[in-house]
Order: structure tokens, then C-alpha cells, then sequence
């Protein structure tokens, strides 16, 4: 099935992400009608796929001939165009920030829910080549994983994240949504949502946020919450050899080197990624780079043949649209990550640690 596609903003990511990504996958969507806040860059694009230059996005969400919507750049728009698309019954890829304001976006979230719409929101961490074969990897050599260490630069961001903007639909940094989606990656990775935080440091220099994730984590029956968290579940008893460990994932951000000090800045520069299993560890920068280790040695995985990151989302999109099981596991995650760094900013106020589960 063919999805006829209508663009709402083009972004920075348009040219080297989207439509590549749409040129190569033309056998699945075809764009109908493209609209920005800057008209010369619809004119261009939907003069490129011979689809139809739009002025506004409510006139775009209620064509008929578009069955789904791509919100593809941050703007002072927020959550209107997707909220126009869902209440028009179009499906909806959202790759317009992670950063929800957890108390104002409950209704929207809600909204979105109980439209009935497929709703992907756009996470390109969880696509990339190395978290895939890490995956694989925690699977059948180094084992459960035990502690995560993420190294990254304020301002700065590294492999597929989305490109920099000045504010997201929760009015605050991009520098928030790009912390969002590695709350979300850790989780990603570990199987469940961390169940406390504690952070230190300022964040104008050097900041440390350590997450802990609880063993034995479960799920309240047909609620996606973790057990033991909502009050009324418990651990499951497990035999033995399915106990699970507890992890502990820490977010390091320290502020970027001076720029007239660039053979520092690139002096013994870390991985951006160290996972601790229970066999071995792996490091890892976005989006191919993997080098892993066990009792036999060392290993270095190639991966720069993998199909592109934009390719990989866009093709989950279709499935999800196109298949008759509505997933919106991606939208509740980043919500739950949102409220991970909500406790995260609260811990650096008062001091102490804080339950995420009381978020």
C-alpha cells in the first residue's frame, strides 16, 4: 500500500535526512502537498515531488487525498499540526522535539490517544545501526546489561539526533529534547523505565544525572506502568536465571572546550556510549562506530553499510500505519522520559535523589 503523504515544515534535516529517505522509498509513500512557514522551501520541495504547495496546515490535514502527516522541523507551531491531523483522522510521523512540559501536555497526549490514529514519534537513536546490533548483541554474547555511561557535550549533538532548534513545542531548549531521547535510548536498552534519579553538578559546566533502574521490573497488567510503581504491584518471582540485575545509567554533559582550543577538544575524546554487561562491554558512538569485548578478545563491527537512519523510521511508519495493531509505545515512552528529566531537574534543586514514579 502507497501512503500519500502531505509535509507540515522542512527543517534543517530535510536535505541530508527526509528526502533522501523519501527518493529511495517512492514504491511506499508518494507527497501530495508540502507545508512551511517559509513558503519558498514548500515551492521548492513540492515542486520536486510534484505535490502541491500549501498555505496553511489545517487546509493540508483536511485533503482528501492524504492519509498521513509528517511533521518534520520544530516551530512555534507546537502540537497544533498534529493535533489538526489526528482530530482529521490522518496518520501522523512526529520529528518536531521529545520535550513534553508534563504539565501541560497530559491533554494533548490524551488527545492524541484516544483519536485513534497511528502515531510515531520520531526516535533516531533506537534506529541506528550500533543500538540495533547492541541489541543483538545484550541478546546472545555480552548479556544483561549492568551499567550505562553516556558522555555528551552541551550544545552539541552527535550521529543521527535531530538538528538544533531554538525552542521545542514545550517552549524550552533543544538541548532538553536531546536529553529526553537518551533518557529514552538507556531505557531503551535496559527494558523498563528507571525508577529513581539523583543529579549533581552545574549544568553551565559539568553534569552528572544517574539513574537507577530497578531488578525484577515488571508491568501492571494493561497499564505500561512499572510494576511496584503505581502502588498496587509487586515484583514478579522469578526462577533464578530470569532474575533481573539492577542498572544504573549515567548522563554526563560537560560544557564544550573554548574554540580556539580545538587540539584540545579533540585530545583521547571518549565514546560516547559504555555499556557494562554481565559477559563484557561494549563503547559506542552514533551511528556505526561499535567495539565490544568478551573473554575471547576484542571485536570491531563494521556497520557503515547498514541502510541510512531516516530509511529505517520511515519504513517502521509505514508498518505502522499500514498494519492493524495501533503501537504508540514511542509517544508513552518519551512522555516517561520527559518525567525521568523533570525528577532529574528536580534532584540538582533540592539536592537528593528522587522517584521518578511519583513524577
Amino acid at each position: 500500500m502507497k501512503l500519500r503523504l502531505g509535509l507540515i515544515g522542512l527543517g534543517d534535516l530535510w536535505q541530508t535526512r527526509y528526502r533522501p529517505a523519501l527518493r529511495v522509498l517512492d514504491d511506499r509513500f508518494d507527497v501530495r502537498a508540502v507545508y512551511s512557514t517559509i513558503s519558498k522551501l514548500a515551492e521548492n520541495a513540492a515542486a520536486e515531488f510534484e505535490a502541491d504547495p500549501i498555505d496553511g496546515f489545517h487546509s493540508l490535514v483536511q485533503r482528501g487525498d492524504i492519509d498521513a502527516i509528517l511533521v518534520l522541523k520544530q516551530c512555534w507551531l507546537g502540537w497544533l499540526p498534529a493535533l489538526a491531523a489526528c482530530r482529521a483522522g490522518k496518520a501522523v510521523y512526529w520529528a518536531a522535539g521529545l520535550d513534553f512540559d508534563t504539565e501541560k501536555h497530559h491533554a494533548v497526549l490524551k488527545e492524541i490517544e484516544e483519536s485513534g490514529v497511528s502515531f510515531m514519534i520520531e526516535l533516531p537513536r533506537r534506529f541506528a545501526p550500533t543500538t540495533i546490533r547492541l541489541k543483538e548483541l545484550i541478546a546472545t554474547h555480552l548479556g544483561k546489561p549492568l551499567s550505562i555511561r553516556i558522555h555528551r557535550q552541551a550544545g552539541k549533538t552527535a550521529g543521527p539526533e535531530r538538528a538544533e532548534a531554538t525552542s521545542t513545542p514545550g517552549g524550552k531548549s533543544a538541548n532538553d529534547s536531546d536529553l529526553v531521547e537518551w533518557v529514552d535510548w538507556c531505557r531503551y536498552i535496559v527494558g523498563h523505565a528507571p525508577q529513581s534519579v539523583i543529579t549533581a553538578g552545574d549544568p553551565s559546566s559539568y553534569q552528572t544525572m544517574v539513574f537507577q533502574f530497578a531488578g525484577n521490573v515488571g508491568e501492571t497488567k494493561g497499564t505500561g506502568i512499572p510494576a511496584g510503581l503505581d502502588g498496587s504491584a509487586t515484583r514478579p518471582n522469578l526462577p533464578n536465571h530470569d532474575l533481573q540485575p539492577s542498572v544504573v545509567a549515567e548522563i554526563a554533559t560537560e560544557s564544550q572546550l573554548p574554540a580556539h582550543w580545538q587540539e584540545a577538544a579533540t585530545f583521547r575524546s571518549p565514546a560516547t556510549m559504555k555499556i557494562q554487561c554481565e559477559k563484557g562491554v561494549a563503547f559506542a558512538d552514533f551511528p556505526s562506530t561499535l567495539v565490544w569485548f568478551d573473554d575471547a578478545g576484542r571485536h570491531v563491527e563494521s556497520l557503515e553499510t547498514e541502510s541510512l537512519i531516516g530509511q529505517r523510521m520511515l519504513r517502521q511508519f509505514h508498518r505502522n500505519v499500514t498494519s492493524l495493531v495501533r503501537d504508540l509505545g514511542g509517544l508513552s515512552d518519551s512522555y516517561e522520559a520527559s518525567l525521568a528529566l523533570k525528577a532529574a531537574r528536580e534532584s540538582n534543586e533540592t539536592g537528593g535523589g528522587v522517584s521518578i514514579g511519583n513524577q
